[in-house]
């Protein structure tokens, strides 16, 4: 079996564009990144710090803990290399596994060749071990190991996360076109928020915005809430090291009673399906929720309060001139009921941003999905209009 408290070389891998929040989330859990690159970033850690990150991370995608690395030059020398790897101190005859590549050799025109060719040389080599093989899948529920193979130069991991980090657990209703929690986290930090002053979503769709503000606020980590990771089946694996780090988040809670966090939506529906999704997380009473139009939300008087909009971006025909007017409202309702916060809104529509009137002092670069997306920051301060030339 593995020793989990031996480090070795560790990849957390996230979205384009994530990189700086995901090296501030490391920096501030201790741990010091040794390279950093567009989507993903390389430090020192053992696989009790996986377990860590896994419980603590916000807006990764997966932690990888390295097996090997090795030259690899075409796609038939696949089976001989992996083969080799003494599989059994890894997971045992009766475990079932998964085997994700990324792949970028001219041997290669189908990646799920190469997935097929590693999980034969595991099979295979528990076979002729023990005359019993473990189970193989494309469904990530047991142990996972992840290839990547660029030119000659391949590395294989644990992928100690399994289902991606990016889904914090809490949400069971997703709402219309929500933001993933990973993606909202990583836009509350762009923001710059101090955790103290309000934090107001109108239009708050399926509460995503305001559930992870609160989280990240209170000290809430995404492992709270979710009970199932790829390392539990890896060989070496301490129950009871997960159970008292599981504890420690409990302990971490910042009790935050003065906080203020504003969730509304003129749909009825949606704050119902936020509500549930905050009771899920156990945040449903540390928000409050309002059905209104988005210019009658609550605006407590503060001198660094954010207003954060995340509003439809008009992908149909037909749209974009309705939304026209709704980005126009946003704009106003900004600078006529906002003075004293800096205002955001999230959107992947440029003409549509146009359309709110007010100048942007930042234009943060984000991705939803495969969408070019802007975090635009306005600074609305009092007894002044910044009006687009």
């Amino acid at each position: 079996m593995i020793d989990f408290s031996q480090k070795g070389k560790v990849v957390v891998t996230f979205k384009d564009r994530f990189a700086s929040y995901v090296e501030m989330e490391l920096l501030d859990l201790g741990f010091k990144p040794v390279k950093i690159e567009r989507t993903s970033i390389e430090l020192y850690a053992s696989l009790k710090e996986c377990i860590f990150l896994n419980l603590h991370l916000r807006t990764a995608s997966h932690v990888l803990f390295e097996i090997k690395s090795f030259y690899l030059h075409h796609a038939d020398d696949i089976y001989r290399r992996i083969k080799a790897i003494p599989w059994e101190e890894y997971i045992s005859q009766d475990a079932y596994f998964s085997v994700i590549s990324h792949v970028d050799n001219q041997s290669v025109d189908n990646p799920l060749f190469v997935n097929v060719r590693v999980k034969d040389a595991i099979v295979d080599r528990f076979r002729e071990k023990s005359g019993i093989r473990p189970n193989s899948g494309s469904e990530l529920e047991g142990a996972v190991f992840q290839l990547f193979w660029k030119e000659t130069q391949a590395s294989l991991y644990i992928n100690t996360s399994g289902e991606t980090l990016a889904k914090h657990g809490y949400r069971k209703i997703p709402g219309k076109a929500p933001l993933l929690e990973a993606l909202a986290a990583a836009t509350i930090y762009a923001t710059d928020w101090d955790r103290e002053s309000p934090f107001v979503n109108p239009m708050c769709g399926s509460g995503t915005l305001a559930i992870e503000a609160v989280m990240i606020a209170t000290d809430r980590y995404p492992g709270l809430y979710r009970e199932r990771y790829a390392f539990m089946h890896i060989l070496g694996y301490e129950e009871s090291y997960y159970t008292d780090q599981k504890e420690q988040l409990e302990k971490k809670i910042k009790e935050k009673p003065d906080l203020r966090v504003i969730a509304s939506d003129i749909s009825e529906q949606a704050v119902l399906f936020s509500k549930e999704n905050a009771g899920y997380a156990e945040m449903e009473e540390l928000i409050e929720f309002e059905v209104c139009d988005f210019e009658d939300t609550t605006i407590p008087e503060s001198e660094n309060g954010i207003v954060v909009f995340n509003p439809e971006y008009g992908e149909r025909l037909g749209e974009e001139e309705e939304l026209g007017l709704t980005y126009k409202r946003i704009g106003d309702f900004l600078k006529q009921k906002c003075e004293g916060y800096t205002g955001y809104i999230f959107s992947g529509n440029p003409s549509l941003a146009k359309k709110v009137g007010l100048r942007a002092s930042r234009k943060i670069e984000f991705y939803n999905g495969t969408i070019d997306c802007r975090l635009l920051k306005f600074e609305l301060y009092k007894g002044t209009k910044k009006v687009v030339e």
